[in-house]
């Protein structure tokens, strides 16, 4: 039997770890809890949970560069949890690197709805075999492999489930609501702000010039376009090696 998925919760107050832990073991979760930053460093490394439910305030190191130090590790998904609900944290911790975010106080229901929406995207097959060449940049759909001029572009998972549906459509503006809801969730379809920084952070890799792009077209209180490309699916671009997926998407 596949084991249940294996939560590793992260908070310096007992009372929310006990929360965390009663609903989620209740939803079928496994759930490890850690007190500090440090501490919850040397459980993700001996027992690799599949994903981390992390408060952005504690003593010490706080969430933030516990994320840092757990994203130069490797990829393994992120919920950030905070008493700060302002638009202005919420950025920053996705732009930090967090693949969601939650403001205390939360429900159970949502909090147990958070974590499958985020396994969900981390389990999210690849489409396709199609290769598309957009200048230097190549998205290989079926490989789950982006390059530019030959060199592996490496992208989150959250990052390539956004770009592999633009670029499954190009050509074709995709609407905010469908993009959020096939890449997030139908709980998140109406939430652009985690829309707009995911684009943003996307454009940094890929675009040669982010503040203007080429790629990634915004059409305004629409949604948005991967360009098409200028011929068919390219058949002798540069390869990555065979071992890059597991490197770029995990």
């Amino acid at each position: 039997m596949q084991a249940e998925p294996l939560v590793l919760a992260v908070d310096d107050e007992p009372g929310i770890l006990r929360l965390i832990k009663l609903e989620l073991a209740s939803q079928r979760f496994r759930v490890m809890t850690a007190e500090s930053g440090e501490e919850a460093l040397r459980v993700e490394e001996e027992h690799h949970p599949d994903v981390v439910l992390l408060d952005t305030m504690m003593p010490g190191m706080d969430g933030i560069e516990v994320m840092r130090l757990l994203r130069a590790r490797g990829d393994v998904p992120i919920i950030m949890l905070t008493a700060l609900a302002a638009d202005s944290d919420k950025v920053r911790a996705l732009e930090a690197g967090a693949d969601d975010y939650l403001a205390k106080p939360f429900s159970p229901f949502e909090l147990s709805a958070r974590v499958r929406a985020v396994l969900r995207r981390c389990t999210t097959a690849p489409t396709g075999a199609r290769e598309l060449r957009l200048g230097p940049i190549v998205i290989d759909l079926h490989r789950r492999v982006v390059t530019r001029d030959g060199t592996i572009v490496v992208l989150t998972r959250t990052e390539w489930l956004l770009l592999q549906h633009l670029a499954a459509h190009p050509g074709r503006i995709i609407l905010n609501s469908e993009l959020l809801s096939r890449v997030w969730g139908p709980e998140y379809r109406d939430d652009l702000q985690y829309l707009r920084v995911w684009v943003s952070r996307l454009r940094k890799k890929i675009e040669t010039d982010p503040a203007n792009p080429s790629i990634i077209k915004t059409f305004q209180g629409a949604g948005y376009m991967l360009a098409s490309p200028a011929a068919g699916p390219s058949t002798d671009a540069p390869r990555a090696p065979a071992t890059a997926r597991d490197r770029l998407v995990g």
